[in-house]
């Protein structure tokens, strides 16, 4: 599943080998100390390129332009590149560039603490909106703001970074697509085609770069950008997949860490990355699907769909099987309707606008849904983002890990989980089932621990969160020793970071300006639930 925004698949981890530390202490190289992907010096050799990649990076910094006018980025915001190795065991070989952008720190230079570098998730999300928190004023991010000049960027694969592609944009998003929960041995043996034929595209139109699509590859770019960036430690902030390439940078390059904020936490355990975190993500999504029903049957006065999650519930499935038996406007069917309603047990924002649709068709406007849930034929632009970040997605998860190759494991384990959790199961199967019949060599994922030298790390986890589920946070709080766990009791929205609780948002001050944690683990209250 993804995560930052819900189109067909639902998120952070997915709808995402003991590796080397090389450490780059003032240009100097350290030897390396733990190791990533392959064969033991074939790791030591990824390391000591990335050492080599941001040692040049260091010296040749960015050069910072006004962005180009098709990015949407507006002034004082500027824009640069940074120059990778493709694989970082060859550095000297084929060179990509990494789309990167700031935005000055709005205090004093004495309040100047760095740049903070963001991630957003995805895998496949571009981060160069984070500086907009600024340009836009967004008021949880003020104090912040103040001391720390922020940095986003696509990570490579995505966006502007060497962009990859596993098929035709509109043919991707083009509508009706099959309904997700197969009837048949046949659907489910089309489902099985359409797969394999995914990955046979994405090897077709991006195979150079799938090898080397993997989290540690992107977090040894995260490691060039900040010596690109003239700083000698990292601030970085991960939401969702973003606190998994959080985790996996922080075990790579312990001592390079100065402060690092992680949100909606991926299990990092390798036992989950990424074929069981998918389906524990299947049981989370039911749960909160649940709990924005009841929201929904708590204000029936506004939207008349019935006084219990039952009555609700009961109204879905109808309009699940109208649009089973006849799309909704030739375009919506049950896929469609599970890509727009996903976002309400992802986001909280997203509660009233998916009750408004839904009341709406229920009171017999059927358009409104329509036009929220029908691709946009004439968005080019954006239906070409979403492929990119669906292969984006595709070639990190099924690149990172080993996944099932056998199709009755795959049955088995979907199957069993949907009799209990039908609202995202078999749609998640689907989206991660081109990693069954991968066309690249599938690595181990990094074990995420603490090594020498890494300061503490905050934690930032709803209790009842979808995308991402609690258990992730409490696993990366274990293997982070000194690491500190804020939980956002009772609420579920995914990020927790950007919304507006007084008890999150001044410890997410204090530590990132002045590094200071509570003495012990945090619960708080929830933040505000929506109001219709």
């Amino acid at each position: 599943m993804k995560d930052i925004r819900p189109t067909r698949r639902t998120a952070a981890l997915g709808s995402a080998g003991a590796l080397v530390a090389a450490t780059l202490v003032a240009g100097a190289v350290m030897a390396p100390t733990a190791s990533a992907t392959g064969d033991r010096s074939g790791r030591d050799r990824e390391m000591r390129g990335a050492a080599i990649a941001a040692e040049r990076a260091a010296k040749a910094g960015v050069d910072w332009q006004d962005c180009p006018a098709d990015w949407g980025l507006e002034k004082p915001i500027q824009c640069g590149y940074v120059t990778v190795p493709l694989d970082y065991a060859e550095p000297d070989g084929r060179q990509i560039r990494i789309a990167v952008d700031r935005i000055g720190n709005t205090g004093t230079e004495e309040e100047r603490q760095g740049a903070l570098v963001y991630n957003p998730g995805g895998p496949g999300g571009s981060g160069l909106r984070f500086p907009r928190r600024v340009t836009t004023k967004a008021p949880v991010w003020a104090n912040i703001a103040k001391a720390y000049d922020f940095v986003g960027f696509d990570p490579r694969g995505v966006g502007h970074s060497a962009p990859i592609s596993c098929v035709d944009p509109q043919e991707f998003v083009k509508a009706p697509k099959a309904d997700p929960v197969p009837d048949t041995e046949a659907d489910k043996r089309a489902q099985r085609k359409l797969a394999r034929e995914y990955a046979e595209g994405c090897y077709e139109r991006s195979g150079d770069m799938l090898p080397y699509m993997t989290t540690p590859n992107t977090a040894r770019d995260l490691d060039v950008i900040r010596a690109a960036l003239g700083e000698k430690k990292l601030n970085f902030l991960g939401v969702s997949y973003g606190t998994y390439l959080g985790a996996v940078y922080g075990t790579l390059f312990p001592g390079h860490v100065r402060r690092m904020v992680v949100d909606s936490v991926v299990n990092p355990s390798r036992e989950k990355i990424w074929y069981q975190a998918n389906l524990d993500q299947d049981v989370a999504f039911e749960g909160r699907w649940k709990d924005w029903q009841d929201w929904v049957a708590a204000n029936d006065a506004t939207f008349h769909l019935g006084t219990t999650r039952a009555a609700v519930q009961a109204k879905w499935l109808d309009l699940r099987a109208t649009a089973e038996k006849s799309p909704l406007g030739g375009v919506v069917g049950p896929a469609e309707l599970v890509s727009f309603f996903q976002s309400a047990p992802y986001y909280d924002s997203s509660w009233v606008p998916v009750a408004t649709v839904f009341s709406k068709y229920v009171a017999g406007d059927t358009q409104a849904l329509v036009d929220a849930a029908a691709p946009d034929l004439s968005d080019t632009a954006g239906n070409a983002s979403a492929e990119n970040g669906n292969a984006v997605y595709t070639a990190v998860e099924c690149a990172d890990a080993k996944w099932p190759t056998s199709w009755t494991k795959w049955d088995r384990d979907n199957t069993r989980l949907h009799k209990d959790h039908p609202f995202m199961t078999w749609a998640n199967a689907w989206m991660n089932l081109p990693c069954a019949t991968w066309p690249v060599k599938q690595q181990t994922p990094v074990n995420v621990k603490s090594h020498k030298n890494l300061p503490p790390v905050l934690i930032v986890q709803s209790e009842r969160d979808a995308a991402t589920p609690y258990g992730g946070a409490v696993e990366l709080h274990e293997r982070f020793k000194g690491s500190r766990l804020i939980t956002e009791k009772d609420a579920g929205s995914h990020g927790v970071t950007s919304l507006a609780n007084s008890c999150v948002n001044t410890r997410v001050d204090t530590y990132l300006l002045t590094g200071g944690l509570d003495t012990a683990d945090v619960t708080c209250a929830p933040h505000a639930t929506p109001k219709p």
